[in-house]
C-alpha cells in the first residue's frame, strides 16, 4: 500500500543559533548618548548654551537620541 502524503516526513529547519550576549560598553554607550541628547535639548531650552537658543543644538541632541536608539537596536 503507498505511503499517504501526510505520512511523510517534512524538512524541519535546524534551531537558530543563540546570538552572544552583547559587549558592556553597547548599553553603556547607548544611556550616556541619550541622556546627552536630552540634556543639550533640555539646556537649549532653558537658554543655558552658548549663544541663543539654535536649531542646532537641537539637530544635535536630536542626533545623540538617534545614535543612542540605534545602539538600542543592537543590544541583546
Amino acid at each position: 500500500m503507498p505511503v499517504s502524503k501526510s505520512k511523510r516526513s517534512r524538512y524541519t529547519p535546524p534551531p537558530p543559533k543563540n546570538a552572544p550576549p552583547s559587549p558592556l560598553w553597547v548599553p553603556a554607550v547607548m544611556g550616556a548618548m541619550m541622556l546627552v541628547g536630552l540634556a543639550i535639548v533640555l539646556l537649549n531650552y532653558l537658554d543655558a548654551m552658548p549663544g541663543e537658543a539654535e536649531n542646532r543644538y537641537l539637530l544635535l541632541g536630536l542626533g545623540f537620541i538617534t545614535g543612542g536608539f540605534a545602539l538600542a537596536t543592537t543590544y541583546r
